[in-house]
């Protein structure tokens, strides 16, 4: 999906005035590549702030992080727009390096904080930031959907979209209960992290969540899976993270829940999942 070139007062605020913005493809949300440094449309102010402000200092091992640059005034964000230094580097199925990249990542950030705007639910009219977040609260709440009942949703009247409520219904009577403790994860793992030859593999951005490590382990596993051409090996090579099928679970519920409330949702998507729903079941 293109997006508009950054207006000119955006570009001055980031100190690039004098640079011809290049656009780039979905690997970068529909950014412009302006020299070293990528302009980025933002969805939520708030997240994109958060994420700059953890990558400005975050180490992570075998891992390229793209750096927030800030505005002249100081600012991570100026008129909807986000500035990182460019990262070479495109997706590749290179799953099993994926998960790892996740395992590195997620015990960097296991000591930071939980942002305040996690706590906060979905709020009408929605937007695609409320889309997942009911999403993540469905995988986890004793009914899920329930705490959306009411609020307002996108309702999903698709033959797919039914299709995926019912077998939320169906995954979500297996769930039991989960010790790991939850932490600060990026949930958007596959499809983000970026390969170029033999170099560490990179990152451009984080999309926070606040659940167990493990959990963000199998919704890349999950995608991989269903989207990704991944090998149903996949999942048994994982199965060391605690309690796995049972996060495999949660990953799946929250992708058919995304997938159900989702408006730009397409059918193709859910054989895929309904394969690998049948996958973890054979794994309970």
């Amino acid at each position: 999906m293109s997006t508009p070139e950054p207006p000119e007062h955006v570009r001055s605020t980031f100190g690039l005035r004098e640079v011809t913005p290049v656009a780039l493809g979905p690997d970068w949300d529909g950014g412009w590549r302006c020299g070293d440094v990528v302009l980025s449309p933002v969805a939520d102010h708030a997240r994109a702030a958060w994420s700059a402000k953890v990558r400005e200092t975050l180490t992570v091992d075998g891992v390229r992080l793209a750096r927030p640059v800030r505005g002249t005034d100081g600012r991570y964000v100026v008129s909807g727009w986000r500035a990182d230094t460019f990262i070479e580097g495109a997706p590749e199925p290179r799953h099993d390096e994926v998960v790892s990249v996740g395992l590195r990542l997620h015990a960097a950030t296991a000591t930071l904080e939980r942002p305040r705007f996690l706590a906060q639910p979905p709020v009408a009219p929605w937007v695609d930031v409320d889309v997942f977040v009911a999403a993540d609260r469905a995988a986890w709440e004793t009914v899920p959907l329930r705490s959306i009942r009411g609020a307002g949703p996108p309702q999903s009247t698709s033959p797919d979209g039914q299709r995926s409520i019912e077998l939320i219904g169906q995954l979500a009577s297996l769930r039991k209960p989960v010790e790991t403790p939850s932490q600060l994860v990026h949930g958007d793992l596959f499809g983000t992290v970026l390969f170029a030859g033999n170099a560490a593999p990179g990152l451009a951005d984080i999309t926070p969540y606040w659940r167990p490590a493990p959990w963000a382990a199998g919704v890349a596993v999950v995608d991989a899976i269903s989207w990704g051409g991944a090998d149903d090996g996949l999942l048994a090579r994982w199965d060391d993270h605690p309690e796995w099928p049972q996060m495999l679970l949660r990953a799946l519920v929250f992708r058919l829940a995304v997938h159900a409330l989702h408006p730009r949702s397409t059918a193709e998507a859910f054989p895929g999942l309904a394969r690998t729903a049948e996958l973890v079941r054979m794994m309970l």
